[in-house]
């Protein structure tokens, strides 16, 4: 039985719950890892001798190399098939996980992390593409509803894993730890989850495109990148240069008579421009948060990485119990509530960080996370389930691979944007810590309403309804 022709019920069995674990172990590793560093950066800089400012390349230059792969994604999937495409980007994950726990230098260690990078963007959008087929549109909102938590809890759990670890055993256990978890995924990949072939309509890679769109974002989060840091003429140049080579793709992608790729016509299509507007805002939300709480718990309350990990944790339960309300509600509930609701309690939850001024309780601050968590999983599950059960399988992977594009630039945009906030608050506050974080989320309670404005766009009914 094909992947296409499989069954229209819409029960989960045991067999797709094996497949949607096997896959989400890729989504795991490649989403925990962007984080589980951050906590080692002062002992990478140690081990090296190298500055705070050169070793913070390490953690930047795999997000660089995120966004300029995730693009990619649906070609690859097209031309080589989903399951051969999600194996070699493990494999090329995992080998730079082994070259990054060798790395002899900090410039080498940026390198390696260079190569984890290419193979960790490939992961999410190609296991995502692969899972949906396998489950055809009656079962992708369950299960999707089960794997989409797992890149909510990545800012959580990377902090506490790599705490973990470094608490236990030397730095290169930070990338080793990948190894295991990546060798048990292949194996049981190639056992359990079936081929899906590659696309009949072969298409040629769109080079002209791919010299525009990667670089072009990895040159513009780099340039917001160096905003942050106060560094005016890279940055400038930076986001200039970005800009320009973005302006460029989309009239590419417009004119051109190949398959772009990724096609910019995509997101002037309902319900898709509407999704992707909800993803690109959710993404500048979660890690934008997940950036700055982190940062106020050290500099603002003097807690060590460790103790502010373990206040970050009840977003990550939030998540979970989300998950599983979802997954009971995504068949019953239309799209469109189940996202405005969510998005409600994900402003309900940063309200409190508005006040750190006031210095609210713990207990507060692990209230309203718990909230945000809820709320997070209740916009992402339904937004992919309403994009993927709407389009037609053979466009799956060049979807996934649009819509987890859009969540990687605006994290990673979100991030960068919110830092320059950041740092602009800090300077006018003088020593006055935390009212200058207050400030910073009342821009991520704007961008959460602007998420509420794309939401309103989402269609009211499930799927096969009117």
């Amino acid at each position: 039985m094909s992947p296409d022709t499989a069954p229209s019920a819409a029960r989960v069995d045991p067999k797709l719950l094996r497949i949607a674990f096997i896959l989400v172990l890729g989504t795991f590793m490649a989403t925990v890892d962007a984080t589980i560093v951050s906590v080692g950066i002062d002992t990478l800089a140690g081990e090296f001798g190298a500055s705070v400012a050169e070793i913070q390349w390490v953690s930047t230059a795999y997000l660089l190399a995120v966004v300029a792969a995730v693009p990619a994604s649906g070609w690859l999937a097209d031309r080589f098939g989903g399951r051969r495409t999600w194996l070699a980007a493990v494999g090329v994950f995992l080998l730079g996980s082994a070259l990054c726990a060798l790395a002899w230098s900090a410039t080498s260690l940026i390198v390696f992390r260079v190569v984890q990078g290419l193979g960790g963007g490939l992961l999410p959008a190609t296991g995502q593409a692969l899972l949906a087929r396998i489950a055809g549109p009656d079962r992708t909102g369950r299960v999707i509803s089960i794997v989409a938590v797992v890149p909510l809890l990545s800012p959580v759990l990377g902090p506490l894993v790599g705490g973990a670890i470094l608490g236990t055993a030397s730095w290169p256990w930070l990338f080793l730890v990948n190894l295991p978890i990546g060798l048990v995924a292949m194996l049981l990949a190639r056992r359990h989850v079936p081929a899906v072939p590659p696309s009949e309509r072969r298409t040629a890679f769109d080079l002209r495109g791919a010299a525009l769109l990667s670089p072009g974002l990895a040159v513009l989060v780099f340039g917001l990148t160096e905003v942050s840091h106060g560094r005016t003429l890279p940055a400038a140049a930076g986001v200039s240069a970005g800009l320009a080579m973005l302006a460029g793709f989309a009239v590419h992608g417009l004119r051109t008579r190949r398959t772009p790729l990724v096609d910019p016509r995509l997101f002037a299509q309902p319900p898709f421009g509407a999704a992707a507007l909800a993803l690109l805002v959710l993404g500048a939300s979660v890690f934008g948060t997940m950036f700055l709480l982190p940062l106020y718990f050290q500099t603002g309350r003097g807690l060590s990485a460790g103790e502010a990990g373990l206040l970050l944790a009840p977003q990550g339960l939030g998540a979970a119990a989300g998950s599983v309300l979802v997954n009971r509600t995504i068949d019953k509930v239309a799209p469109r509530a189940l996202v405005v609701t969510g998005i409600v309690l994900i402003l309900v939850g940063t309200v409190p960080f508005t006040q750190l001024g006031h210095r609210p309780t713990d207990a507060l601050i692990a209230s309203a996370l718990v909230v945000r968590g809820v709320g997070m999983a209740m916009v992402s599950a339904p937004v992919m389930n309403i994009v993927y059960s709407r389009i037609e399988p053979a466009h799956l992977p060049r979807a996934a691979g649009a819509l987890n594009l859009l969540n990687t630039v605006g994290g990673s945009i979100g991030t960068a944007a919110l830092a320059v906030v950041l740092q602009n608050r800090l300077t006018a506050r003088g020593p006055d810590i935390a009212q200058a974080f207050a400030d910073t989320f009342w821009w991520v309670l704007g961008l959460c309403l602007l998420a509420a404005a794309g939401a309103t766009r989402l269609p009211r009914t499930h799927v096969g309804k009117s």
